[in-house]
């Protein structure tokens, strides 16, 4: 059984986004693109901090310390630390921004961070700007700062997420309406083959997602109302409504990993959605996957 959403934090983002579970933490960190800023939410109490940024924050991941967190903002990539606020020297930095900027990230099974882009649609002082295009880029960031690229052409590079058997990488494009699949080779970290897995999908349009332990990909559609849950050979299994109209994000967390949080924006939300912007939770009745790593410090020196 799954339980109706629960806005857990009110935030009122404008795009909220980079959902990441955090179990040495017990919370749930994300971000708000157009407000440059990550926020926390602490299971144990409930409380909600945030720390602000100079430019947008647009995903987040874990490390091989549990201190260390990777921050993807619109140029670059930096590590992090959230109980010193100790920001460090870039890994990446993306050529051509302001005009492009960094959107959706995830680590792979490796430990390599995989990175898409799109055409900037964040103002310098983070109002919204206008998307569109076929300017974004789909690269790979291993630890040791080699960069390989994989994918062009891209209007918003959205869903980053693997399966359980490490066979299959997913990635989609928001402006196209496709979730692709790709094989992945877990020994070199290579993808190949590429097809559509979601294509055309009615509600909304594909933003990001996360996998669960039974190889179901849980995608969050923007200007949907809904997630929609697709079984490993694309078809639908389950559409979950949602109280507000655009969904961003999601991941599995908690205890047990069966709680699902889901960020969602309030740009371009209708006037009813008083909770547009907020971070929901929902209990499901599978587990998902524990958060891959950037094994930025276990890297061959």
């Amino acid at each position: 059984m799954i339980t109706d959403p629960v806005c857990v934090a009110p935030t009122g983002d404008v795009c909220g986004e980079g959902a990441v579970w955090h179990a040495a933490h017990n919370a749930v960190f994300w971000t708000d693109i157009n407000r440059f800023l990550i926020h926390r939410l602490n299971l144990a109490d409930s409380s909600v901090r945030t720390w602000w940024f100079d430019e947008p924050v647009t995903s987040l991941a874990l490390t091989d310390r549990e201190d260390v967190l990777v921050v993807v903002l619109g140029s670059r990539v930096i590590l992090w630390e959230p109980v010193t606020d100790a920001r460090h020297d870039p890994l990446f930095l993306l050529d051509g921004w302001p005009a492009v900027r960094l959107n959706d990230a995830r680590c792979d099974p490796r430990g390599s961070l995989w990175l898409g882009s799109m055409r900037n649609n964040v103002n310098e002082d983070g109002s919204p700007g206008e998307a569109g295009g076929q300017d974004g880029v789909l690269v790979r960031l291993d630890p040791d700062a080699k960069v390989t690229s994989w994918r062009k052409g891209v209007g918003i590079a959205n869903t980053l997420a693997w399966s359980p058997d490490r066979c299959c990488f997913y990635f989609g494009d928001t402006l196209a309406n496709v979730i692709w699949v790709y094989d992945y080779d877990s020994s070199t970290g290579a993808i190949s083959n590429e097809r559509p897995f979601l294509q055309g999908f009615a509600r909304g349009f594909p933003d990001g997602s996360a996998v669960d332990s039974e190889g179901y990909l849980w995608n969050c559609r923007f200007h949907g109302n809904c997630l929609v849950r697709v079984a490993p050979d694309g078809k639908i299994d389950r559409v979950v409504e949602m109280p507000v109209k655009n969904i961003t994000t999601c991941t599995f967390g908690g205890a047990d990993l069966t709680t699902l949080f889901v960020t969602t924006a309030s740009a371009e939300a209708p006037r009813g959605d008083r909770l547009a912007g907020s971070l929901f939770s929902i209990r499901t009745e599978v587990r998902g996957q524990p958060e891959n790593r950037f094994r930025f410090y276990g890297r061959a020196r």
